[in-house]
């Protein structure tokens, strides 16, 4: 993934009912301080708080659970010199040293001492929102927080992928993220699911315990692309945008390219750029990038790249590549068509919500149907990925400005009812 430029905000501030407070949980962010990228729900929440602070001004407040525990308020002016601290940090073309970071996370920790709950005015209505699953593990913390600030609890939901898909996740993965649900089935008044995909999961598992849920995409920002190509790719090549982890299927390519170069010669194998940080159960992908000799000089293995050169890959590649076997939503496909890059990825329900109609969808276990759409889109003035240019000049993308509106409506309705928390 790539830090975005900030996000347009076009609604500007939105009315409220009087009385409303939102408290915004950054606890994730913080949390983050000494890893110099970001992961995606990083940055989803960096995104709440910038467009909160545009819609909410008046009405939002920040808070967490320090690293090293503690719950409390946050200065406001100290949170802005962090977000915009850590956007710098994300779309800097130097990765800062270990010391570095931990020198700037210890100063940061001493400006953002949490501070005492204040009182509440009288009429007040405090809605708790948090944009990651940060400490959901921990139901006594959530509802220590949600007690002492007599709030509401309002939460993103990203997927359930590692209960429905165990195999794919961290050992024990499973039992923490149903902890996780089971926290917001017990504890949320609201929820906001990044697809109906996502939100069919979360009914499924949670049955009558669902709280009130809306389904808001998760937005698009447009990426900088002034940046050359990395030393040794060159056209055509195809690009690859995730964590290497199981369920991302970069297993698949690694194979696929490897019987290219043996089939159709080194001189005629397009390159592929694989864009993101070492994951987590990876050994046989991680043994073909370290070991695999034929591959080598045709396959790339980028990270910790800046916006502008990640901006450059997306824009001049022949196509996006996400063979993925599960996704919460596919913020990469819609990266990818607002680039105007064509997509190839895998027939699941939350990518087809990503790109509509546009991509080129085929199953991540179909090798023999990946290896002829790579094939056909290298090559020079192909049909197929110009039909998709043709569709893709209908496609409108997902924003964070209906993103937010579809968070502050959930915050109106459950308002407008007064269901007190469970």
């Amino acid at each position: 993934m790539t830090t975005r430029e900030r996000p347009a905000l076009a609604s500007g501030p939105q009315v409220l009912p009087d009385g409303i407070e939102i408290i915004l949980d950054i606890s994730r962010l913080l949390s983050r301080m000494l890893h110099a990228m970001p992961t995606g729900i990083d940055r989803v929440e960096l995104v709440y708080a910038r467009q909160l602070l545009e819609k909410a001004p008046n009405r939002l407040h920040f808070a967490a659970i320090g690293p090293v525990g503690g719950y409390g308020r946050l200065p406001q002016e100290g949170v802005l010199r962090f977000l915009d601290q850590t956007e710098e940090r994300w779309a800097s073309a130097r990765t800062p040293s270990r010391r570095e970071l931990t020198i700037a996370a210890a100063r940061t920790l001493a400006r953002l001492r949490p501070r005492a709950v204040p009182r509440p005015a009288a009429g007040a209505r405090r809605y708790y929102l948090q944009a990651s699953p940060h400490h959901l593990d921990r139901p006594d913390r959530v509802e220590a927080k949600l007690r002492n600030e007599g709030a509401r609890f309002l939460c993103l939901v990203h997927d359930l992928i590692p209960i429905e898909y165990p195999e794919y996740a961290r050992p024990n993965g499973a039992a923490i993220h149903r902890r996780r649900i089971g926290t917001l089935g017990a504890l949320a008044d609201g929820l906001i699911a990044n697809s109906q995909a996502t939100a069919d999961s979360v009914t499924a598992f949670l049955g009558e315990r669902t709280p009130t849920m809306r389904v808001a995409h998760l937005g698009c920002d447009p990426l900088p692309s002034d940046a050359g190509l990395p030393a040794g790719l060159r056209p055509p090549y195809f690009v690859v945008l995730s964590t290497i982890e199981p369920r991302k299927n970069h297993l698949l390519l690694l194979n696929l390219w490897r019987r290219m170069i043996e089939t159709l010669g080194p001189d005629a194998t397009p390159h592929l750029a694989i864009v993101g940080r070492r994951g987590w159960e990876n050994e046989n992908v991680v043994d073909m990038l370290e070991r695999c000799d034929s591959i080598r000089g045709h396959v790339h293995e980028l990270s910790g790249l800046p916006d502008r050169a990640v901006g450059t890959l997306l824009r001049n590649a022949r196509a996006l590549l996400c063979p993925s076997f599960a996704e919460g939503f596919g913020m990469p496909v819609t990266e990818a068509l607002l680039s105007g890059t064509p997509v190839l990825c895998s027939d699941l329900p939350a990518l087809r919500e990503a790109g509509g109609t546009v991509p080129d969808f085929i199953d991540p276990l179909d090798g023999p149907g990946w290896l002829a759409a790579i094939t056909a889109y290298a090559r020079d003035g192909s049909p197929a990925r110009l039909r998709q240019m043709e569709r893709m000049q209908d496609w409108t993308p997902p924003t964070w400005d209906a993103h937010i509106a579809t968070v502050l409506d959930l915050v109106r309705d459950i308002d407008a009812r007064g269901d007190m928390a469970k």
